[in-house]
């Protein structure tokens, strides 16, 4: 691709670079705008000899037919886009459920020059018509050879964005603490924790008060996983204050085994998660109480999606785990 001044009689075909402004001060042609022969004496008229044009070459594509190619190597399942226009294409949920980003695919595509696409938050909860990533071209043509690319990268890859269902859609909430506190204890952590897990699609099944003992963690437990629970989310009275405190004891006692203990995520450094086999188990740190941002909003989506969050995935969220400040 050329960029040049060219005269207006050699101007038809060419791409314009540049708005072109009317006489009433509003854009008569904008930039990307292919000149027809129609357009010729009006360009004329507004004074011009001459525009700045791009010329295409023959492995040239302009944007939005570029766009439409590589939305195909962007879009997985449940997604659907705007039509290319400026070079540019929105991407948007067709069903709840949570984004997926395939990160290799995302950093391969980005890293083809003229090629930009930017998402919303891995897991982020998404419903119909949610937009969840846009995709702009850097230029008004990309040659052929990076549009193959871009293809070869999906082919073998896979698509870079697609959207998880809600697959872990029955929860379980246990309480902890002594009999004084119950009712304060109830009040205080129930209703943030229902939210949360209602807006990412799943309910509550079952509810448990018990006390701060391991034995009665055990059963409670036994009870939530016999009633059907994909997922529990434990909390207490009293945070977890150790890898060995009363709450991972009783979840060890059900047949759990403790996956982490301490995230670098604040709030929400006393994080617990544990399974019991498939079963996902929350040990949820106090500020879960509160509807700011914290830990539990970083962890529950990914479990509710139905992804076996690991000691791993929980240390990388180090990086932007400073919630506050």
């Amino acid at each position: 691709m050329q960029l040049k001044n060219i005269s207006l009689d050699q101007s038809i075909g060419a791409v314009l670079v540049h708005n072109v402004m009317g006489e009433d001060g509003h854009k008569a042609f904008s930039k990307g705008h292919v000149v027809r022969a129609s357009d010729v004496e009006q360009l004329r008229a507004l004074g011009k000899e001459t525009v700045y044009a791009a010329i295409l070459g023959p492995d040239d594509v302009r944007e939005d037919d570029a766009e439409a190619r590589l939305a195909r190597a962007v879009a997985g399942d449940d997604i659907e886009q705007s039509k290319p226009s400026g070079g540019r294409v929105n991407f948007y949920a067709t069903r709840r459920g949570f984004l997926r980003v395939n990160a290799r695919t995302l950093r391969s595509l980005n890293a083809l020059n003229g090629v930009t696409l930017a998402t919303i938050p891995r897991y982020a909860a998404v419903a119909p018509k949610k937009m969840i990533a846009t995709l702009k071209t850097i230029g008004l043509a990309l040659p052929e050879a990076t549009l193959r690319a871009a293809e070869d990268v999906a082919r073998e890859s896979g698509a870079a964005l697609s959207i998880a269902p809600a697959q872990n859609q029955k929860a379980a909430i246990i309480l902890t603490g002594s009999e004084n506190g119950k009712t304060k204890v109830q009040e205080t952590y129930t209703p943030p924790i229902r939210a949360r897990i209602e807006e990412l699609g799943a309910k509550v099944i079952t509810e448990n008060y018990v006390a701060e003992d391991e034995r009665a963690i055990a059963a409670a437990i036994d009870q939530a996983a016999r009633a059907g629970a994909q997922m529990i989310v434990l909390a207490g009275e009293t945070s977890v204050m150790d890898a060995d405190d009363i709450t991972p004891r009783g979840i060890r006692a059900a047949g759990g085994a403790i996956e982490l203990y301490g995230a670098p995520v604040e709030p929400g450094n006393l994080l617990l998660l544990a399974y019991r086999g498939a079963l996902p188990i929350l040990g949820a740190p106090g500020c879960i109480k509160s509807r700011e941002t914290n830990v539990c909003d970083l962890i529950l989506p990914r479990l509710v999606a139905g992804e076996r969050v690991t000691r791993a995935d929980v240390i990388e969220l180090a990086e932007g785990g400073l919630l506050v400040g």
